[in-house]
């Protein structure tokens, strides 16, 4: 099942000036992982825009926003192709158990002026039932029969 999904974008200028008039802000927002990989980059504002537009997403596609964790509780890491994930620890790890979360994926794109990033937070119930399980077969079916019964 779908729990939620969340979108935010951040004007990328805005971060580069946020993060020059507040230095201290990036230790605060961002984990060393994070920072390092944004540092290495020719223009890291976007980098850090991207990853902070995606913990916005999260946190509102767990429904909460940040009331009880904080902005490091999410980091925002790639895989070995390049694919954008989040690793969650303390309150939004919490949280989404308390969903039975089992997956969420990212999405981050950027223009010159803005980053985007929206993410999808899913149960177990989303993946598809494979058709050639009997047992998942009559489960779904059971499923579906309840359904209708329910409407009658």
């Amino acid at each position: 099942m779908v729990v939620g999904l969340g979108v935010d974008i951040v004007e990328i200028e805005r971060m580069r000036l946020a993060l020059q008039r507040r230095p201290r802000m990036i230790g605060r927002l961002f984990s060393e992982e994070e920072r390092l990989y944004c540092e290495q980059k020719a223009r890291p504002e976007v980098h850090y825009a991207l990853r902070f537009a995606a913990k916005e997403a999260v946190v509102k596609a767990l429904g909460t926003g940040f009331s009880g964790m904080r902005w490091r509780d999410i980091e925002v890491t790639r895989d070995e192709k390049g694919r954008p994930y989040p690793i969650l620890r303390g309150g939004a790890e919490a949280r989404a158990a308390e969903l039975g979360v089992t997956e969420i994926h990212l999405s981050l794109s950027f223009t010159h002026t803005t980053a985007v990033a929206s993410a999808v937070v899913l149960t177990p119930e989303a993946r598809p039932v494979p058709a050639d399980d009997p047992e998942s077969q009559r489960e779904e079916l059971a499923r579906r029969f309840k359904e209708a019964r329910d409407l009658v």
